[in-house]
């Protein structure tokens, strides 16, 4: 079968690789249906190594060359062993996290952090691909009426949720969402199902702003034209957001973020970079500012799934494409070169 893999930096390829046979004791083999292009992906294309390493995986001993693909849905083929509620045949989302289920965190529930933890598609081979071998107990089953497509957008829509329940975010709070990319767009959509009261964002790209304005933002700010943080404190009663999440992953914007948000306020930093942001304590310490780092998901994508089939969630305004596998190359270069018209593209292994 053909698989879409990265091999280093800028060097990404479409090579031939074997399907995956029977499913070991923990193991299921998924039939993609849709897989989505997530900024993780396109950041180890530009930028990396990142999340992948560069040897073997210290839970998963893969190394690259690997099958990148973590936001993904599909159909079981094999079961290595019994699922209660998922036989072979049904429809599934993956939650893409590793895990080894002994460390601490793993035995307390926070298995998203796991000692040894890392990712489908980045620490194994993921969905990039007609196939791919999942661990069971990262199977979710995809209510009936959830398409396959919409179902393939649970995943980024999670980090949005994870986010906004780590932000502790109550009806009537006002919240900045710093950046409107499609992490910024998940977060938006759920601090708006979460009853805040002012949703403000903050986007240079004007596509990406007219976006976040018809999704539901009480107003829009080009940070190249106007002074994010006075502008919000003076909509807040001169007071501030009661929430900022920074969802870029930009380290100038943490300062920014720490700065802005009211005094016993709350920053959630739910982009990730290679980069380095300077905290200044006197802005934290003195009016006692709470920093949360935002990781993935923990047990969210069985919730956003019942959220998308009670209609609560709509995450079709975040697909923007829908490429075939064979043209994923073509993909990630319009992700690069145009990333005011793209929130989200799926591939899709059976078109040629």
């Amino acid at each position: 079968m053909r698989a879409l893999r990265w091999h280093g930096r800028g060097d990404l390829r479409l090579d031939d690789v074997p399907r995956p046979g029977q499913p070991g004791p923990r193991e299921a083999v998924v039939e993609v249906a849709y897989s989505g292009v997530c900024g993780t992906d396109l950041h180890e294309y530009l930028h990396g190594p990142n999340l992948i390493r560069t040897g073997p995986h210290p839970l998963t001993g893969h190394a690259p060359p690997v099958t990148l693909g973590h936001e993904f849905s599909g159909r079981v083929t094999a079961l290595g062993s019994p699922v209660p509620g998922i036989d072979v045949g049904t429809r599934v989302v993956v939650d893409p996290c590793l895990r080894c289920g002994t460390c601490r965190w793993c035995r307390h529930g926070e298995y998203h952090i796991c000692a040894k933890g890392g990712s489908v598609g980045l620490a194994s081979d993921g969905a990039f691909a007609p196939f791919v071998t999942v661990p069971l107990e990262g199977l979710v089953k995809v209510p009936d009426g959830v398409s396959d497509e919409i179902a393939a957008l649970a995943e980024p829509l999670a980090v949005g949720l994870h986010a906004v329940r780590r932000a502790a975010i109550q009806p009537g709070d006002n919240v900045l969402v710093l950046g409107a990319g499609p992490i910024g767009v998940a977060v938006l959509m759920a601090v708006k199902l979460a009853g805040a009261a002012g949703i403000y964002v903050s986007e240079p790209v004007p596509e990406r702003a007219e976006r976040a304005a018809a999704l539901g933002a009480t107003e829009v700010f080009d940070p190249t034209a106007a002074d994010v943080r006075r502008e919000v404190f003076l909509r807040t009663g001169r007071i501030g957001p009661d929430v900022v999440v920074e969802a870029t992953g930009r380290p100038e914007l943490v300062e920014l973020a720490v700065t802005t948000v009211r005094r016993g306020g709350r920053v959630v930093l739910a982009g990730i970079s290679g980069g380095s942001a300077s905290l200044p304590i006197t802005q934290i310490v003195p009016f006692e500012r709470t920093v949360l780092g935002s990781l993935g998901y923990n047990f969210d994508i069985p919730r956003v799934l019942d959220l998308i089939a009670d209609a609560r969630f709509d995450p079709a305004p975040l697909l923007t494409g829908v490429y075939p596998l064979s043209k994923g190359l073509d993909a990630f270069a319009e992700l690069d070169g145009d990333r005011g018209r793209h929130l989200k593209i799926l591939l899709n292994p059976k078109e040629h």
